[in-house]
């Protein structure tokens, strides 16, 4: 059994074009479970790059990717979609909610899916909801919800599956300072108490301050990987 949630090996991506652009260049990578990381650097680093290859959304040109036990790299598109939809929770600065969907319709998504039965459904939406304090909002489209609580109903939904971590894109962008805050109360307490993973690509300090761990990107390599 692998001891990393995430390991990545001489992991290169590079986006082909008349000048070609190196994205990620020779990470090695290892993310163990419970971790609370942050992933940061400017603009152009690299951070979403690997942030979607570590979530299979995107694939290395070369090197090792391996979640857990799996190699992705082996995968078939099909194969991926599948694994993420058991294994990897995300959360993206856009929220990605379907609008004309209730917050409990939005966070029970995936576990259709699934294909889980509609008790179990319920039971875990109702848990997922109350813990991130929307349990009164269940019935609310996005349209009727603040930005920190479309927000918070994404991270029910990147929950709802049960997943081994959870990838979190600029997960504070689009939100005011308080709503932020409030958000990543719920994320540290999920991380602390029910041991969760959660890996951040971020330019946010309110973020970098509350990892564990926070690793530098710089052209697509890492200069620095620092713990707490």
């Amino acid at each position: 059994m692998s001891k990393y949630v995430v390991e990545t090996k001489d992991l290169m991506k590079t986006y082909e074009g008349v000048v070609p652009v190196i994205a990620v260049n020779g990470v090695n990578l290892q993310i163990e479970d419970n971790e609370f990381t942050a992933i940061v650097g400017p603009s152009g680093s690299g951070k979403t790059t690997l942030l979607n290859i570590i979530g299979g959304l995107d694939r290395p040109s070369s090197g090792s990717i391996r979640v857990g036990e799996v190699e992705l790299n082996n995968m078939t598109d099909n194969q991926l979609i599948d694994f993420r939809l058991k294994h990897i929770g995300f959360v993206f600065q856009s929220f990605n909610l379907i609008p004309v969907l209730t917050a409990k319709e939005n966070t029970e998504f995936i576990m259709l899916l699934q294909k889980k039965s509609k008790e179990e459904r319920d039971q875990r939406v109702t848990k997922l909801l109350s813990e991130v304090g929307l349990a009164e909002k269940m019935n609310s489209r996005p349209a009727q919800l603040s930005g920190g609580q479309q927000q918070r109903v994404a991270v029910a939904r990147a929950l709802a599956s049960k997943p081994d971590f959870v990838l979190a894109d600029e997960p504070t962008a689009n939100l005011d300072s308080k709503s932020a805050s409030n958000l990543l109360d719920i994320m540290t307490r999920l991380n602390e108490e029910e041991g969760i993973t959660f890996i951040f690509s971020t330019h946010d300090q309110r973020v970098i301050d509350r990892a564990r761990r926070v690793i530098t990107l710089e052209d697509g390599k890492i200069i620095s990987d620092e713990r707490k």
